[in-house]
């Protein structure tokens, strides 16, 4: 049989109770890691609306991403709007510096 010790309820303690020092999976949900997510984009928004036929046909859609697409925007979602279905695209906002394109102008006659 093994021996039990218990405190005395009358005994103060020698030293304040102090919080457990955490671990390190417990460490890192408790703040003690600094978070490293995603950085947060504002996003431009931009819709085309198509009709069903339009979205079903395998040609129309795939088109129109295509084109838009050579300017950044990407597929956000397509909105039911009963007869019609609205493709909503997005972008990342562009600074004033990221919106000049970097390349040779065409010559200029003169």
């Amino acid at each position: 049989m093994g021996f039990r010790f218990e405190e005395d309820p009358d005994e103060e303690p020698d030293e304040p109770a102090r919080p457990a020092q955490p671990d390190g999976a417990r460490g890192a949900a408790a703040g003690l890691v600094p978070s490293v997510g995603l950085p947060t984009r504002d996003w431009e928004y931009s819709t085309k609306v198509l009709s069903v036929a339009q979205v079903a046909d395998g040609v129309t859609l795939v088109k129109l991403l295509h084109e838009v697409a050579a300017d950044g925007w990407e597929l956000a979602s397509v909105i039911d709007g009963g007869e019609k279905r609205v493709i909503l695209m997005r972008r990342p906002k562009r600074s004033a510096r990221e919106s000049r394109r970097v390349g040779f102008a065409p010559p200029t006659q003169n």
